[in-house]
């Protein structure tokens, strides 16, 4: 069944919904779409709906091929600087076939068309004043900050674990004497600590850090682990399990998972002498398991990090290659940080080591075990780190 826009839009223009009864002049539909480009308002953008007239009301409009491409066209002819993302296609408003141009909020606002900012305060588009142009350039500098930082405006804070925010990442991202001498309301906490935006919205790393359910407001934010009984990826498979939660129920479940494949040998260390060694160190697995989530890819990327567990080997592959001054020559001596908020708090939280001595602490770990040295395989999309049984 099609879906009628009227009821997903509503009937009445807005600062993210404006009807045209059909296309006018050419600037009229180029600063609609500035205006829902640059977002005043934070709607996530806008739609312009042409076939509507100023009352709601959907009118008889021709709606042809080349009609449509006039439209697209819009957003690639130069006068629309930066270029907004945007989508034009038939729909059905109150029961009848009209245009729509749906725009996305510009991830680097100010947006201009023929040089001037628009914005939509209203349901209406007028001329960016200066205070407008203001708050355009500060949210292009909060926008272009590392992905961690940034609110997800799906979400709201009944998304975050508010109990597990003060039982467990409160006390061990802050000192217990500023908690003691701190009075501020559990909203500030959360802002400060940059879980939630100024205005209560959850950031990426709030939503990582204590959300209920991360992957359904960032697609990629779980573990995959399969155990397979072979070698290869044709062997069946004896366990397979999708770790979905925030980074601290993700590690207690990793935890968990990976304690639970661990097998335990005793091995001869002269003079009658015998260890107990497990095939894999889990100091290391953990390492190199929570760096793949701190690391990895949370903003192009929908694949999971992935633990594949072989009879004779670990692969764990994470999606996102070497980002910044790292790259596949130098990755053992340099660093950087995709995710610096995330990172700093599952530093905090005591997941990862994240002054990059987690290699280092991989390699003494597994040599200590037994254990050949790790392997790495590092490309542009991802990172694979393989760990062999004990010898």
């Amino acid at each position: 069944m099609t879906t009628d826009l009227a009821d997903v839009l509503g009937t009445s223009e807005a600062p993210n919904l404006e009807f045209k009864e059909s296309v006018p002049d050419r600037k009229v539909i180029g600063q609609v779409i500035c205006a829902f480009a640059n977002d005043l308002p934070k709607c996530g953008g806008g739609d312009l709906l042409i076939g509507v007239n100023d009352a709601g009301e959907p009118v008889d409009l021709s709606i042809t091929d080349r009609l449509l491409l006039t439209l697209t066209e819009y957003r690639d002819d130069g006068r629309i600087i930066d270029r907004p993302s945007m989508t034009v296609e038939r729909a059905v408003f109150k029961g009848k076939e009209v245009v729509r141009i749906r725009v996305e909020a510009s991830a680097a606002p100010p947006v201009r068309f023929d040089g001037t900012v628009y914005v939509r305060p209203g349901p209406t588009t007028r001329k960016a004043h200066r205070e407008d142009e203001r708050v355009l350039t500060e949210r292009r500098r909060e926008l272009s900050g590392p992905f961690d930082s940034h609110a997800v405006h799906s979400a709201s804070i009944d998304d975050l674990d508010l109990a597990l925010f003060r039982s467990t990442y409160l006390p061990s991202v802050v000192s217990l004497d500023v908690l003691e001498e701190n009075g501020r309301p559990t909203d500030l906490q959360l802002a400060s600590l940059r879980l939630t935006d100024p205005v209560g919205v959850p950031t990426v790393l709030g939503l990582l850090a204590i959300g209920l359910n991360p992957s359904a407001q960032i697609p990629g934010a779980y573990v995959q682990f399969v155990r397979y009984k072979g070698v290869d990826l044709d062997a069946p498979v004896a366990d397979d399990q999708e770790i979905r939660g925030n980074v601290i129920d993700t590690a207690a479940r990793l935890s968990a998972v990976l304690r639970g494949h661990l097998h335990t040998a005793l091995v001869s260390m002269g003079d009658f002498r015998e260890e107990e060694r497990p095939d894999y160190p889990l100091e290391a697995l953990r390492e190199i398991c929570m760096n793949a989530v701190m690391h990895r890819n949370y903003e192009s990327s929908y694949a999971p990090v992935r633990i594949a567990w072989f009879d004779d080997r670990i692969e764990v592959t994470n999606p996102g290659g070497p980002f910044g001054q790292v790259n596949a020559d130098n990755f053992e001596r340099v660093n950087d940080y995709r995710n610096p908020s995330l990172a700093g708090a599952m530093k905090s939280m005591g997941y990862v080591n994240r002054f990059g001595r987690g290699i280092g602490r991989v390699r003494a770990s597994l040599e200590r075990n037994g254990n050949p040295p790790a392997e790495y395989v590092v490309d542009d999309a991802s990172w694979l780190v393989v760990v062999r049984r004990q010898l």
